[in-house]
């Protein structure tokens, strides 16, 4: 049972100290609402949420030492009512779906926080979920369109720095008419053009890093 008369208590997570404080400048503005804990990476989070159990995880996804989504899936496997808002700079539909599937409530770009933060905080502490329209489009087109199998993904990335078909072959130990399969096969889901735009369509979505 949610308690109505104390303040929202709030772990802010993310390995930009600027951005905390920018954080706990907005949230302490509010009487229903206070930082308890800041973390600067995953491991700290998972220790700071055993130490404190906030109502309300705030987490960056992009973090040293552990993830936002890992610090998110150990957390919650051993408190399985947290509740975690991911903040991100970064809209990639496939780091949305790691994120959803490893259990956020609500998902925020960085650029929307001053004008969406504090009502998420109180939408998702009253037990909603909020994910912006054109967030939950994205994750709509995800779960329609075809995803890359692992093997593909390796593929993806080592032509995304550069290597030539017979380069990945002997990188992956197949055959270069193996590797030619798999790139058209990717051509065809990601709906790219050539191998280029494929690059480019993997990494606005989060597929691959560079």
């Amino acid at each position: 049972m949610i308690d109505k008369t104390s303040p929202i208590r709030i772990l802010s997570v993310d390995d930009h100290a600027l951005l905390r404080e920018g954080i706990a400048s907005l949230v302490g503005s509010q009487p229903d609402m206070q930082v308890v804990a800041e973390a600067s990476n995953g491991l700290e989070a998972v220790e700071q949420f055993r130490l404190h159990r906030p109502d309300i995880t705030l987490m960056d996804l992009r973090m040293p030492e552990m993830s936002g989504t890992e610090a998110m899936l150990a957390i919650l496997t051993e408190f399985s009512n947290a509740r975690v808002i991911v903040l991100t700079t970064y809209s990639g539909d496939v780091e949305i779906m790691r994120a959803v599937r490893a259990g956020a409530r609500a998902y925020l770009v960085k650029g929307l926080l001053r004008k969406e933060l504090l009502d998420t905080i109180r939408e998702v502490h009253a037990g909603r979920k909020r994910f912006p329209a054109e967030i939950a489009s994205q994750i709509a087109n995800f779960a329609a369109e075809g995803t890359l199998s692992l093997r593909e993904i390796d593929v993806l990335r080592l032509i995304a720095a550069g290597n030539a078909n017979k380069l990945v072959a002997d990188k992956l130990a197949i055959s270069e008419d193996t590797v030619k399969g798999h790139v058209k096969s990717i051509l065809s889901k990601l709906g790219a053009n050539d191998r280029t735009h494929a690059v480019t369509i993997a990494i606005k979505r989060g597929i691959i890093e560079i």
